[in-house]
Protein backbone atom coordinates (compact mmCIF):
# COMPACT_ATOMS: atom_id res chain seq x y z
CA UNK A 1 0.00 0.00 0.00
CA UNK A 2 1.66 3.30 -1.12
CA UNK A 3 1.31 6.98 0.51
CA UNK A 4 -0.48 9.82 -1.08
CA UNK A 5 -0.79 13.11 -1.11
CA UNK A 6 -3.82 14.77 -2.00
CA UNK A 7 -5.13 18.03 -2.44
CA UNK A 8 -9.51 18.45 -2.29
CA UNK A 9 -11.98 21.43 -2.58
CA UNK A 10 -14.84 20.87 0.03
CA UNK A 11 -18.03 22.39 -0.75
CA UNK A 12 -17.68 25.54 0.67
CA UNK A 13 -14.65 26.13 -1.59
CA UNK A 14 -11.98 25.26 1.05
CA UNK A 15 -9.07 23.45 -0.42
CA UNK A 16 -8.08 21.23 2.23
CA UNK A 17 -4.78 18.95 2.10
CA UNK A 18 -3.41 15.48 3.40
CA UNK A 19 -2.16 12.23 3.12
CA UNK A 20 -3.89 8.68 2.95
CA UNK A 21 -2.85 5.22 2.13
CA UNK A 22 -4.31 3.57 -0.64
CA UNK A 23 -3.28 1.04 -3.12
CA UNK A 24 -3.98 3.22 -6.04
CA UNK A 25 -4.66 7.03 -7.36
CA UNK A 26 -8.31 5.92 -8.64
CA UNK A 27 -8.60 4.60 -4.87
CA UNK A 28 -7.41 8.24 -3.51
CA UNK A 29 -10.30 9.98 -5.53
CA UNK A 30 -12.82 7.83 -4.86
CA UNK A 31 -12.27 8.36 -0.94
CA UNK A 32 -12.39 11.62 -1.01
CA UNK A 33 -15.50 11.84 -3.48
CA UNK A 34 -17.06 9.45 -0.40
CA UNK A 35 -15.97 12.74 1.80
CA UNK A 36 -18.14 15.04 -0.10
CA UNK A 37 -14.28 16.61 -1.48
CA UNK A 38 -13.45 17.15 -5.08
CA UNK A 39 -9.79 16.13 -6.23
CA UNK A 40 -7.53 18.82 -7.78
CA UNK A 41 -4.05 17.06 -7.01
CA UNK A 42 -3.41 13.42 -5.85
CA UNK A 43 0.44 12.80 -5.52
CA UNK A 44 2.21 9.77 -5.02
CA UNK A 45 4.51 10.20 -1.89
CA UNK A 46 8.59 9.43 -2.24
CA UNK A 47 9.72 7.02 0.25
CA UNK A 48 11.61 9.07 2.77
CA UNK A 49 15.11 7.98 4.22
CA UNK A 50 16.12 7.81 7.37
CA UNK A 51 19.18 7.30 9.41
CA UNK A 52 17.78 7.05 12.87
CA UNK A 53 17.75 3.05 12.93
CA UNK A 54 16.49 2.70 16.56
CA UNK A 55 13.47 4.63 16.00
CA UNK A 56 11.99 7.47 17.54
CA UNK A 57 13.51 7.91 21.42
CA UNK A 58 10.53 8.89 23.17
CA UNK A 59 10.75 7.56 27.07
CA UNK A 60 7.01 6.38 28.39
CA UNK A 61 6.50 9.61 30.39
CA UNK A 62 6.40 11.61 27.14
CA UNK A 63 3.44 9.01 25.91
CA UNK A 64 1.55 8.84 29.05
CA UNK A 65 1.82 13.07 29.16
CA UNK A 66 0.27 12.67 25.92
CA UNK A 67 -2.60 10.28 26.65
CA UNK A 68 -3.48 12.34 29.72
CA UNK A 69 -3.84 15.59 27.54
CA UNK A 70 -5.31 13.74 24.65
CA UNK A 71 -8.35 12.04 26.86
CA UNK A 72 -9.05 15.89 28.71
CA UNK A 73 -9.14 17.20 25.06
CA UNK A 74 -11.60 14.44 23.96
CA UNK A 75 -13.80 14.44 27.22
CA UNK A 76 -13.82 18.38 26.75
CA UNK A 77 -15.47 18.18 23.40
CA UNK A 78 -12.81 19.10 21.47
CA UNK A 79 -12.41 17.37 17.85
CA UNK A 80 -9.73 14.81 17.24
CA UNK A 81 -8.21 16.48 14.64
CA UNK A 82 -7.72 19.73 16.28
CA UNK A 83 -6.70 17.66 19.26
CA UNK A 84 -3.57 16.09 17.75
CA UNK A 85 -2.72 19.66 15.95
CA UNK A 86 -2.41 21.40 19.26
CA UNK A 87 -0.59 18.66 20.91
CA UNK A 88 1.84 18.09 17.81
CA UNK A 89 3.05 21.92 18.19
CA UNK A 90 3.57 21.99 21.84
CA UNK A 91 5.82 18.93 23.12
CA UNK A 92 10.09 19.23 23.51
CA UNK A 93 10.35 16.11 21.46
CA UNK A 94 10.72 17.02 17.99
CA UNK A 95 10.08 13.16 17.08
CA UNK A 96 7.12 12.77 18.62
CA UNK A 97 5.70 16.38 17.42
CA UNK A 98 5.86 14.96 13.80
CA UNK A 99 4.42 11.51 14.56
CA UNK A 100 1.63 13.10 15.68
CA UNK A 101 1.77 15.62 12.52
CA UNK A 102 1.33 12.56 10.63
CA UNK A 103 -1.24 10.89 12.58
CA UNK A 104 -3.31 14.31 12.19
CA UNK A 105 -2.70 14.28 8.23
CA UNK A 106 -3.96 10.68 8.33
CA UNK A 107 -6.88 11.18 10.11
CA UNK A 108 -7.55 14.19 7.56
CA UNK A 109 -6.96 12.00 4.73
CA UNK A 110 -10.25 9.41 5.90
CA UNK A 111 -8.36 7.00 7.97
CA UNK A 112 -9.81 6.41 11.60
CA UNK A 113 -6.92 7.11 14.72
CA UNK A 114 -6.10 3.76 15.37
CA UNK A 115 -5.18 3.25 12.04
CA UNK A 116 -3.22 5.97 11.92
CA UNK A 117 -1.55 5.18 15.28
CA UNK A 118 -0.61 1.28 13.87
CA UNK A 119 1.58 3.20 11.02
CA UNK A 120 4.11 4.30 13.69
CA UNK A 121 4.61 0.32 15.74
CA UNK A 122 7.73 1.53 17.54
CA UNK A 123 5.80 4.07 19.48
CA UNK A 124 1.74 2.77 19.50
CA UNK A 125 2.23 -1.08 19.96
CA UNK A 126 -0.70 -3.55 19.70
CA UNK A 127 -1.86 -3.07 22.86
CA UNK A 128 -2.18 0.44 22.39
CA UNK A 129 -4.08 0.36 19.13
CA UNK A 130 -6.19 -2.27 19.83
CA UNK A 131 -7.78 -0.04 23.36
CA UNK A 132 -7.91 2.85 21.37
CA UNK A 133 -10.07 0.80 18.41
CA UNK A 134 -12.29 -0.29 21.09
CA UNK A 135 -12.75 3.14 22.53
CA UNK A 136 -13.63 4.48 18.74
CA UNK A 137 -15.78 1.78 18.67
CA UNK A 138 -17.80 1.93 21.65
CA UNK A 139 -17.42 6.11 22.03
CA UNK A 140 -15.59 6.35 25.24
CA UNK A 141 -12.11 7.63 23.74
CA UNK A 142 -11.63 9.63 26.67
CA UNK A 143 -12.01 6.75 29.03
CA UNK A 144 -9.82 3.98 27.22
CA UNK A 145 -7.09 7.12 27.33
CA UNK A 146 -7.27 7.38 30.57
CA UNK A 147 -7.30 3.38 31.86
CA UNK A 148 -4.34 3.46 28.97
CA UNK A 149 -1.85 5.86 31.06
CA UNK A 150 -2.77 3.98 34.40
CA UNK A 151 -1.64 0.91 32.33
CA UNK A 152 1.93 2.31 31.17
CA UNK A 153 2.24 3.94 34.24
CA UNK A 154 1.70 0.70 36.16
CA UNK A 155 3.63 -0.88 33.01
CA UNK A 156 6.93 1.64 33.68
CA UNK A 157 6.61 0.88 37.84
CA UNK A 158 6.96 -2.70 36.80
CA UNK A 159 9.72 -2.60 34.15
CA UNK A 160 11.96 -0.07 37.30
CA UNK A 161 11.52 -2.89 39.63
CA UNK A 162 12.86 -5.50 36.92
CA UNK A 163 15.60 -3.27 36.13
CA UNK A 164 16.60 -2.46 39.49
CA UNK A 165 16.31 -6.51 40.53
CA UNK A 166 18.92 -7.30 37.63
CA UNK A 167 21.32 -3.88 38.14
CA UNK A 168 22.27 -4.40 41.48
CA UNK A 169 24.15 -7.80 41.51
CA UNK A 170 25.53 -7.45 37.85
CA UNK A 171 27.03 -3.91 38.63
CA UNK A 172 28.45 -4.89 41.94
CA UNK A 173 30.12 -8.21 40.03
CA UNK A 174 31.65 -6.18 37.72
CA UNK A 175 33.03 -3.68 40.37
CA UNK A 176 34.45 -6.84 41.82
CA UNK A 177 35.68 -8.29 38.84
CA UNK A 178 37.33 -4.83 37.82
CA UNK A 179 39.10 -4.49 41.50
CA UNK A 180 39.92 -7.92 41.26
CA UNK A 181 41.97 -7.29 38.22
CA UNK A 182 43.58 -3.68 39.21
CA UNK A 183 45.22 -6.06 42.30
CA UNK A 184 46.43 -8.97 40.31
CA UNK A 185 47.65 -6.76 37.31
CA UNK A 186 49.03 -3.86 38.90
CA UNK A 187 48.99 -4.56 43.35
CA UNK A 188 50.61 -8.56 43.29
CA UNK A 189 53.82 -7.69 40.68
CA UNK A 190 54.27 -5.18 43.21
CA UNK A 191 54.92 -6.82 45.81
CA UNK A 192 56.41 -9.94 43.65
CA UNK A 193 59.30 -7.17 42.71
CA UNK A 194 59.82 -6.38 46.24
CA UNK A 195 59.87 -10.11 47.39
CA UNK A 196 62.87 -10.75 44.84
CA UNK A 197 64.87 -7.46 45.71
CA UNK A 198 64.70 -9.06 49.62
CA UNK A 199 65.92 -12.48 47.85
CA UNK A 200 62.85 -14.11 49.20
CA UNK A 201 61.02 -15.94 46.18
CA UNK A 202 62.39 -19.42 47.01
CA UNK A 203 60.33 -19.31 50.44
CA UNK A 204 57.25 -18.00 50.02
CA UNK A 205 54.34 -19.21 51.31
CA UNK A 206 51.96 -21.85 49.04
CA UNK A 207 48.89 -19.21 49.58
CA UNK A 208 51.58 -16.28 48.12
CA UNK A 209 52.63 -18.22 45.43
CA UNK A 210 48.91 -19.42 44.52
CA UNK A 211 48.16 -15.20 44.24
CA UNK A 212 51.27 -14.84 42.26
CA UNK A 213 50.48 -17.52 39.62
CA UNK A 214 47.50 -16.08 39.34
CA UNK A 215 48.86 -12.49 38.35
CA UNK A 216 51.07 -14.02 36.06
CA UNK A 217 48.28 -16.03 34.54
CA UNK A 218 46.07 -12.76 34.01
CA UNK A 219 48.50 -10.61 32.70
CA UNK A 220 50.09 -13.27 30.17
CA UNK A 221 46.47 -14.57 29.11
CA UNK A 222 44.92 -10.66 28.89
CA UNK A 223 44.29 -10.72 25.06
CA UNK A 224 43.40 -14.22 25.13
CA UNK A 225 40.64 -13.21 28.17
CA UNK A 226 39.21 -10.12 26.43
CA UNK A 227 38.87 -12.28 23.16
CA UNK A 228 37.11 -15.14 25.07
CA UNK A 229 34.80 -12.01 26.55
CA UNK A 230 33.89 -10.65 23.11
CA UNK A 231 33.83 -14.32 21.93
CA UNK A 232 31.01 -15.29 24.86
CA UNK A 233 28.97 -11.71 24.68
CA UNK A 234 28.58 -11.85 20.72
CA UNK A 235 27.94 -15.73 21.26
CA UNK A 236 24.86 -14.79 23.90
CA UNK A 237 23.61 -12.39 21.80
CA UNK A 238 23.41 -14.09 18.15
CA UNK A 239 21.93 -17.18 20.76
CA UNK A 240 19.28 -14.38 21.77
CA UNK A 241 18.43 -13.92 18.13
CA UNK A 242 17.88 -17.84 17.45
CA UNK A 243 14.69 -19.26 18.17
CA UNK A 244 16.54 -22.08 20.49
CA UNK A 245 18.32 -19.22 22.65
CA UNK A 246 16.07 -17.27 23.13
CA UNK A 247 13.79 -20.37 24.53
CA UNK A 248 16.61 -21.18 26.72
CA UNK A 249 17.94 -17.90 28.34
CA UNK A 250 14.10 -16.71 28.80
CA UNK A 251 13.57 -20.68 30.29
CA UNK A 252 16.69 -20.20 32.69
CA UNK A 253 15.26 -16.58 33.41
CA UNK A 254 12.42 -18.58 35.19
CA UNK A 255 14.34 -21.74 36.58
CA UNK A 256 16.77 -19.85 38.58
CA UNK A 257 16.40 -20.63 42.46
CA UNK A 258 16.03 -16.72 43.73
CA UNK A 259 15.65 -15.04 40.96
CA UNK A 260 13.43 -17.28 39.06
CA UNK A 261 10.71 -16.48 41.04
CA UNK A 262 10.88 -13.20 41.14
CA UNK A 263 10.66 -13.41 37.25
CA UNK A 264 7.20 -15.64 37.46
CA UNK A 265 5.82 -12.96 39.38
CA UNK A 266 6.86 -10.59 37.43
CA UNK A 267 5.17 -12.17 34.89
CA UNK A 268 1.84 -12.49 35.99
CA UNK A 269 1.89 -9.19 37.57
CA UNK A 270 2.23 -8.21 33.28
CA UNK A 271 -0.13 -10.71 32.22
CA UNK A 272 -3.03 -9.94 34.63
CA UNK A 273 -2.67 -6.01 34.42
CA UNK A 274 -2.52 -6.02 30.23
CA UNK A 275 -5.23 -8.62 30.06
CA UNK A 276 -7.41 -7.08 32.49
CA UNK A 277 -7.45 -3.58 31.36
CA UNK A 278 -7.78 -5.27 27.78
CA UNK A 279 -11.05 -7.04 28.96
CA UNK A 280 -11.82 -3.72 30.55
CA UNK A 281 -11.89 -1.70 27.42
CA UNK A 282 -14.37 -4.14 25.53
CA UNK A 283 -11.63 -6.50 23.84
CA UNK A 284 -12.37 -9.95 23.00
CA UNK A 285 -11.09 -12.92 24.78
CA UNK A 286 -9.22 -14.16 21.89
CA UNK A 287 -8.12 -10.81 20.48
CA UNK A 288 -6.78 -10.30 24.09
CA UNK A 289 -4.75 -13.28 24.76
CA UNK A 290 -2.88 -12.73 21.42
CA UNK A 291 -2.30 -9.23 22.54
CA UNK A 292 -1.13 -10.35 25.70
CA UNK A 293 1.18 -13.20 24.15
CA UNK A 294 3.13 -10.65 21.86
CA UNK A 295 3.74 -8.39 24.73
CA UNK A 296 4.53 -10.91 27.47
CA UNK A 297 8.76 -10.77 26.98
CA UNK A 298 8.96 -14.04 27.23
CA UNK A 299 8.46 -16.88 25.02
CA UNK A 300 7.88 -19.85 26.98
CA UNK A 301 5.02 -17.65 28.42
CA UNK A 302 3.90 -16.24 24.82
CA UNK A 303 3.71 -19.68 23.73
CA UNK A 304 1.90 -20.85 26.52
CA UNK A 305 -0.52 -17.97 26.17
CA UNK A 306 -1.36 -19.07 22.69
CA UNK A 307 -2.23 -22.49 23.67
CA UNK A 308 -4.78 -21.22 26.07
CA UNK A 309 -5.92 -19.00 23.44
CA UNK A 310 -6.55 -22.38 21.17
CA UNK A 311 -8.05 -24.41 23.77
CA UNK A 312 -10.29 -21.52 24.20
CA UNK A 313 -11.53 -21.19 20.80
CA UNK A 314 -12.48 -24.93 21.18
CA UNK A 315 -14.72 -23.70 23.94
CA UNK A 316 -12.62 -24.41 27.42
CA UNK A 317 -12.90 -22.29 29.75
CA UNK A 318 -9.58 -19.73 30.71
CA UNK A 319 -8.95 -21.96 33.90
CA UNK A 320 -8.15 -25.65 32.55
CA UNK A 321 -5.49 -24.59 29.90
CA UNK A 322 -4.25 -21.67 32.24
CA UNK A 323 -3.53 -24.41 34.73
CA UNK A 324 -1.86 -27.03 32.14
CA UNK A 325 0.65 -24.38 31.85
CA UNK A 326 2.43 -24.88 34.79
CA UNK A 327 3.60 -21.54 34.48
CA UNK A 328 1.13 -19.21 36.77
CA UNK A 329 0.43 -20.31 40.37
CA UNK A 330 -2.64 -22.46 41.59
CA UNK A 331 -3.96 -19.18 43.43
CA UNK A 332 -3.84 -17.24 40.27
CA UNK A 333 -5.66 -20.22 38.20
CA UNK A 334 -8.54 -20.15 40.36
CA UNK A 335 -8.92 -16.62 41.43
CA UNK A 336 -9.29 -16.73 37.02
CA UNK A 337 -12.21 -19.51 37.26
CA UNK A 338 -13.92 -17.48 40.16
CA UNK A 339 -13.86 -14.46 38.00
CA UNK A 340 -15.19 -16.35 34.97
CA UNK A 341 -17.94 -17.96 36.75
CA UNK A 342 -18.94 -14.06 38.41
CA UNK A 343 -18.18 -12.37 35.27
CA UNK A 344 -16.02 -9.95 36.46
CA UNK A 345 -12.83 -11.48 35.03
CA UNK A 346 -11.54 -8.22 34.13
CA UNK A 347 -11.89 -7.07 38.12
CA UNK A 348 -10.81 -10.12 38.80
CA UNK A 349 -7.63 -9.79 36.97
CA UNK A 350 -6.58 -6.12 37.84
CA UNK A 351 -6.98 -7.32 42.01
CA UNK A 352 -4.77 -10.32 40.72
CA UNK A 353 -1.74 -7.80 39.65
CA UNK A 354 -2.35 -5.32 42.46
CA UNK A 355 -1.68 -8.14 44.67
CA UNK A 356 1.23 -9.47 42.43
CA UNK A 357 2.98 -5.69 41.95
CA UNK A 358 3.09 -5.88 45.27
CA UNK A 359 4.86 -8.68 45.87
CA UNK A 360 7.15 -8.10 43.07
CA UNK A 361 7.89 -4.88 45.15
CA UNK A 362 9.05 -7.04 48.20
CA UNK A 363 10.69 -9.62 46.28
CA UNK A 364 12.64 -7.25 44.59
CA UNK A 365 13.36 -5.76 48.03
CA UNK A 366 14.37 -9.09 49.05
CA UNK A 367 16.71 -10.18 46.56
CA UNK A 368 18.37 -6.49 46.72
CA UNK A 369 18.93 -6.69 50.48
CA UNK A 370 20.18 -10.88 50.05
CA UNK A 371 22.77 -10.48 47.57
CA UNK A 372 24.14 -6.79 49.45
CA UNK A 373 25.60 -9.08 52.21
CA UNK A 374 26.34 -12.17 49.88
CA UNK A 375 28.34 -9.86 47.33
CA UNK A 376 29.91 -7.93 49.99
CA UNK A 377 31.23 -10.71 51.94
CA UNK A 378 32.26 -12.19 48.74
CA UNK A 379 34.49 -9.24 47.13
CA UNK A 380 35.78 -8.76 51.12
CA UNK A 381 37.18 -12.33 51.24
CA UNK A 382 38.80 -12.18 48.19
CA UNK A 383 40.11 -9.16 48.60
CA UNK A 384 41.39 -9.96 51.94
CA UNK A 385 42.83 -13.17 50.97
CA UNK A 386 44.80 -11.55 48.24
CA UNK A 387 46.31 -8.75 50.96
CA UNK A 388 46.74 -11.86 53.41
CA UNK A 389 48.91 -13.74 50.94
CA UNK A 390 50.82 -10.79 49.70
CA UNK A 391 51.64 -9.35 53.97
CA UNK A 392 52.72 -12.96 55.10
CA UNK A 393 55.66 -13.08 53.20
CA UNK A 394 56.53 -9.26 54.78
CA UNK A 395 56.00 -10.07 58.46
CA UNK A 396 58.38 -13.14 57.93
CA UNK A 397 61.23 -10.68 56.18
CA UNK A 398 60.07 -8.20 59.40
CA UNK A 399 61.27 -11.08 61.90
CA UNK A 400 64.33 -12.30 60.11
CA UNK A 401 65.93 -8.58 60.09
CA UNK A 402 64.73 -8.44 63.53
CA UNK A 403 66.88 -11.29 64.80
CA UNK A 404 69.88 -10.49 62.68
Amino acid sequence: MAEWAWEARARTGEVRKGVMDAETQESVNERLRQQNLSPIKVKKKAAAFSLNFGGPNITSQELVVFIRQFATMIDAGLPLVQCLDILSGQGDNKAFNAILKDVKNTVEGGSTFSDALKRHPKVFDDLFVNLVAAGEMGGILDTILNRLGIYIEKRVKLQRQVKSAMTYPLSTLCIAMLVLGVMLAKVVPTFESMFADFGAQDKLPPMTKFVIGLSHGLVNSLPMLFATGAGLFFGISYSYRTKRGKYFWHWLQLALPVLGLTMRKIAVARFTRTMGTLLASGVPILDALQIVAKTAGNVLIEGALQRVAERISEGKTMTEPLAETKIFPSMVVQMIGVGEQTGALDQMLNKIADFYEEEVEVSVANLTSLMEPIMMVGIGGIVAFILISMYMPIFDIAGVVKSE
